[in-house]
């Protein structure tokens, strides 16, 4: 019979190589693992439950809100407010930072979050997910303030997500590896099912909205040309598998290996995604299992923010198909990319 491990013996095991913080970090793992029991339960009967559909409210980015997408942030918010462990958190369903002022006060930690990645498909049946980043508290005072969150992800403590499909499954890295999870739902707990998870080198799977080709940018149509041959680096075509839900998407292309692109285009030079909630914890855990994230030009991680919903385009998978993408955007309408070492 397999060794049954818990998130949370696993969690205490990666906590060792920093003994100051593990007590602070174990707690928000523990946490952030029972809002994502009480959001999968949610999720599981939402066909059920008055919970599909949105609720006739539009967000701050001009995003029609889901009821769904309402649940799982009060239900992070306030399992966490509740911890005594973050001092603030950050969710992409709110304008602005939300301060802990009663059981965080002195905490250390801020908790950074998209509470339902993915809930325009929740209707569909479609697998969603919550992401998650914790990051250090930089400022002195008690009080948090906006500065704290506009951290590079080079700095981030840990992130992880939970992708809410045939099962529930929790993916997170403390920067040493990254393990995934899977929920029992008999034993009520998550059990490490995927140890020390290495995505490839590189794969075979792109995942791109093909409905926005015509606003790409030329070097980027040239490497969608060049996966559909049989003349890349794979000898056959590449798969297009892209499901319009990241966790989804992501989750596949770390297990099995690919890139998934949502790049700017000609009418949005920003991109869509947003660097703290998504892409910057999708990159640390990109980064731990041996993959990439870039913006198409420098790694996603080492940008600085300057806004709390700050979009960047994202370029994110196995390292090798990420670096040539950026050769391709960089050669532009040249005849060819930079070889790839």
């Amino acid at each position: 019979m397999r060794k049954l491990i818990t998130l949370a013996q696993k969690a205490r095991e990666d906590a060792e190589h920093d003994p100051e913080s593990a007590a602070d970090i174990l707690r928000l793992i523990d946490h952030i693992a029972l809002a994502a029991k009480v959001i999968s339960r949610e999720v599981n009967r939402a066909g059920i439950v008055d919970v599909l559909g949105a609720t006739g409210d539009v967000n701050g980015h001009g995003e029609a809100v889901r009821k769904l997408d309402v649940f799982a942030h009060e239900t992070i918010a306030s399992v966490m407010k509740a911890s005594g462990c973050v001092a603030g958190m950050a969710s992409e369903e709110a304008d602005d930072i939300i301060p802990v002022l009663a059981g965080g006060a002195g905490a250390d930690y801020l908790l950074v979050f998209d509470p339902l990645d993915g809930s325009s498909n929740i209707d569909a049946n479609v697998s969603v997910g919550t992401i998650f980043s914790i990051l250090k508290k930089r400022s002195h005072g008690k009080a948090v303030e906006l500065e704290d969150f506009l951290q590079a992800g080079t700095r981030q403590i840990a992130s992880g997500y939970v992708v809410y499909g045939s099962s529930t499954m929790l993916v997170y890295t403390l920067g040493s590896g990254v393990h995934g999870f899977t929920l029992d739902p008999s034993l009520g707990e998550f059990i490490l099912t995927h140890p020390d998870i290495e995505m490839p080198r590189r794969g075979a799977i792109f995942s791109i909205n093909m409905g926005n080709y015509e606003r790409l940018d030329d070097g980027l149509k040239r490497y969608l040309g060049h996966l559909a041959s049989d003349e890349n680096h794979h000898g056959k075509p590449y798969s297009l598998r892209y499901i319009g839900s990241l966790v989804a998407d992501f989750h596949r292309n770390l297990l099995y290996g690919g890139i998934f692109m949502y790049p700017a285009d000609a009418r949005s030079r920003d991109g869509k995604l947003r660097l703290l909630y998504e892409a910057n914890p999708l990159g640390m855990i990109a980064e731990q299992a041996g993959g990439r994230a870039s913006n198409g030009r420098e790694d996603i991680t080492r940008i600085r923010p300057i806004k709390l919903h700050q979009r960047v385009p994202l370029f994110i998978g196995s390292a090798e198909e990420v670096t040539e993408a950026e050769s391709f955007l960089a050669a532009g309408c040249a005849a060819g990319p930079a070889r790839i070492a």
